[in-house]
């Protein structure tokens, strides 16, 4: 029999789920977010041995392929190492989703797991799952260096050369996840790389808040004035933010008040601070005049995200446009899946003044 993956994804709305890459902080995570909020954390990895006893050789053969030893293991090229932990991934995916359906039908449920964002699309939704990322370097150094993994060390440690078995699986753990970490740190979906240096409890926050799990933060959205006060704050955070591309861009227009009369500025204010910003503008890096207003430069500091801080920016400059007689508002993105959470459908692709694609997306203002 095979599910439909809307099926399997409306039974698992319940699920919020930690992935990533090895050493991304998954488990740690997860624990410290069921202590905190009293949600059951499910390890598909501790699960693997429970379902191992279900599965069989025809079904599942990676599941179960005995290894003589250390030797046997290691042995085996990177391309098979690679192969294998595929297809057991695979194979144990089916066992992980059912349980999942099974424990998540009366209450909310943890699941520390390995999805990829195609997987990801499939099953759930981008509000439910979050991404916790390493640069996949020399990984089997720091995967045996910890404590809960005393017995992969031993292991590793009894093949006839621990240096070329650590070597074979450092390689293969690259392979594996080098793409997932470059395409998750450049997506819509929501991610933490562990080089950011934020510390477990941090990061357990800013994923709560994007989860939905703490949503006790007062925001308030404000259009920019003129020559106020407001507007230095504004070219300071600008200064300081961390988006590269556009904070150029933007430090010009507000410095220099480049705005027509039309246009506007929007900032998120919590905690006394701004937060986020964006802009609502007749033009943006994109050849077609004939497409305005803009909902333009939508930023929230990395601290802030989580509390659907983009959506009261965007809802503030779709307000203005209303007021100014529009009946609609334009995104551009190189992204999909991000703001049709925000009641904005896809429109068409669109070719920027740098030669790149990306896609727009209009919302009917009611």
């Amino acid at each position: 029999m095979i599910f439909q993956d809307n099926v399997i994804r409306h039974y698992l709305k319940n699920v919020y789920f930690i992935t990533g890459t090895p050493c991304g902080g998954k488990t740690t995570i997860s624990k410290i977010l069921g202590e905190k909020y009293g949600i059951p954390v499910y390890n598909a990895d501790e699960m693997f041995p429970v379902h191992q006893t279900k599965s069989d050789k025809t079904s599942q053969p990676d599941m179960n392929k005995i290894f003589a030893d250390a030797d046997e293991f290691f042995g085996r090229t990177v391309d098979e190492y690679v192969n294998w932990l595929i297809n057991n991934t695979r194979e144990q995916l089916d066992f992980v989703l059912l349980d999942l359906i099974k424990l998540s039908q009366n209450g909310k449920l943890i699941c520390d797991c390995h999805l990829t964002p195609e997987l990801a699309e499939k099953f759930t939704d981008v509000s439910r799952i979050a991404f916790l990322i390493k640069e996949p370097i020399s990984i089997a150094e720091e995967y045996c260096a910890r404590p809960d993994h005393a017995d992969f060390r031993d292991f590793l440690n009894s093949a006839s050369s621990p240096e070329q078995a650590k070597t074979v699986c450092s390689e293969a753990l690259y392979r594996l996840h080098i793409d997932l970490y470059k395409n998750v740190r450049n997506s819509k979906w929501f991610s933490i790389d562990r080089a950011e240096g934020l510390s477990a409890e941090i990061s357990a926050e800013m994923i709560a808040r994007h989860f939905g799990l703490n949503t006790s933060i007062a925001v308030e959205t404000v259009k920019v004035e003129k020559e106020s006060l407001l507007a230095d704050e504004l070219l300071t955070f600008i200064k300081n933010c961390s988006w590269e591309e556009v904070k150029d861009h933007m430090a010009c227009l507000v410095r220099n008040w480049e705005f027509a009369e039309n246009e506007a500025a929007f900032v998120a204010i919590a905690d006394n601070r701004i937060v986020g910003m964006t802009t609502l503008m007749n033009t943006d890096y994109y050849p077609l005049p004939e497409v305005f207003p803009w909902v333009s430069c939508i930023f929230v500091t990395e601290e802030y995200r989580g509390y659907r801080i983009s959506e009261k920016l965007i809802s503030a400059a779709n307000s203005y446009a209303r007021s100014l007689g529009y009946d609609k508002t334009y995104i551009p993105t190189p992204y999909l899946g991000l703001y049709e959470r925000f009641g904005y459908k896809y429109l068409k692709e669109i070719v920027n003044y740098g030669g790149g694609t990306d896609h727009l997306f209009v919302k009917e203002l009611q």
